[in-house]
């Protein structure tokens, strides 16, 4: 897989991102945990072209270069970080583009909205669904454990394992490349920092609960387009919450992807593409 990333350092520490560059509309596209900026690699093929697709990899236990030990890597504290990054690329007008972690509605609900011109929410944590489904808590509980995740993530070197139910095998209703799951998976395994990184993150669970359905009932405020796109067959983020987001968001549009699960980006990304594309031209 062809590796493009840039860096930018950050108060947490060094971010990287992947940015097609061109003169077109501005899609910043977040991901979920333990996955980095490759999630988006087939969508950003479909859109580059026309829009200027820029696809941070945050703090969530894909990132290879460690964050500094005083970091917030709450959900707050990682959504600040997103904030960050937005302001030090000076993005403005942006589609913010979100999948799983549900971190960015933080975003879209507080201060950092004022650079954001629409929102596309994609199966992902909404009010109180955190940590998300059997893979979410599976993570949760191994970060309580002296040593736990980094036993949970042992076994995943065995590439079969990775499509059990407790790990990606809910996600997707196809397997995602091996490549692209080994690229996702080798920071934590060969680095005790993002091991470090990931556990923060997984142990303020029931914080990020409170703060994300806050942040949740917020979104009744953001007043600019947004697009709602569900997976049909979601089995770790509820079907209804794709709905009452519709319903929440003033301005908002509830789309259903067929056979699809929660990771969209990799089961449909040529729908998932052909929606934001309808979505940001009907917009602008």
């Amino acid at each position: 897989m062809t590796d493009h990333r840039s860096q930018v350092e950050l108060s947490a520490g060094v971010i990287e991102y992947e940015d097609s560059g061109g003169d077109g509309a501005i899609l910043v596209l977040t991901h979920g945990l333990v996955m980095d900026s490759s999630l988006w690699r087939n969508v950003v093929s479909e859109l580059s072209g026309d829009y200027r697709c820029v696809v941070p990899t945050l703090p969530l236990g894909a990132h290879r270069h460690p964050m500094r030990e005083d970091a917030d890597l709450s959900m707050t504290g990682i959504a600040g970080i997103l904030s960050e990054f937005l302001d030090r690329l000076d993005l403005t007008d942006v589609t913010l583009v979100v999948n799983d972690w549900g971190g960015p509605i933080l975003v879209a609900s507080n201060g950092g909205a004022s650079r954001i011109a629409r929102l596309v929410l994609t199966s992902c944590e909404a009010f109180d669904n955190v940590p998300p489904g059997l893979p979410g808590h599976m993570v949760a509980i191994a970060a309580k454990l002296p040593g736990g995740i980094n036993a949970a993530l042992q076994p995943m070197r065995l590439r079969p394992l990775r499509r059990s139910p407790l790990t990606l095998g809910l996600m997707t209703k196809r397997p995602i490349p091996h490549e692209v799951t080994d690229r996702w998976l080798e920071p934590a395994l060969g680095q005790r920092a993002i091991r470090r990184d990931l556990r923060k993150y997984a142990n303020s669970a029931k914080q990020g609960s409170r703060e994300l359905l806050a942040a949740t009932e917020r979104l009744a405020t953001f007043g600019r387009p947004a697009l709602v796109a569900w997976a049909a067959e979601d089995r770790v983020m509820p079907r209804d919450h794709g709905r009452k987001l519709a319903e929440l968001l003033p301005n908002a549009r509830l789309v259903e992807i067929p056979d699809s699960r929660t990771l969209i980006p990799e089961d449909q990304p040529a729908l998932l593409a052909g929606e934001i594309r309808r979505f940001v031209k009907e917009t602008a």
